[in-house]
């Protein structure tokens, strides 16, 4: 998945010797730069298009805090287009769908 495979590529540059604020610069304004879009992006500023991650932990101690699997940490909330989302529960919700299916799944008979 996106994000996941994100936070890892970033969890290994730092593991490779980049200081976190270069892993996060890399993350951020310096994509926003090559697409040439530094203008817009990149940046927590007034006018700027910005998605942010709310972190239970220190990423620049650490980027992998923000995998919850870890240990304590992880991403607690994201704001996506302005609208935040307390990712505990969706979490939670994604595992209550999954059950759900797996469940009615085994219920159904499957023809080969």
């Amino acid at each position: 998945m996106y994000g996941f495979g994100l936070l890892h590529r970033l969890a290994l540059h730092q593991e490779a010797g980049f200081h976190p604020i270069q892993v996060v610069q890399q993350a951020t304004s310096n994509g926003a730069r090559i697409l040439g879009q530094e203008d817009r992006l990149g940046r927590v500023r007034a006018e700027f298009v910005a998605d942010l991650l709310v972190v239970d932990g220190n990423p620049l101690e650490d980027l992998k805090v923000l995998y919850p699997a870890f240990g304590s940490g992880g991403i607690e909330w994201t704001v996506k287009d302005g609208v935040p989302y307390h990712i505990p529960e969706l979490m939670a919700g994604v595992k209550d769908i999954v059950a759900y299916a797996r469940a009615e799944h085994a219920g159904r008979k499957v023809s080969p």
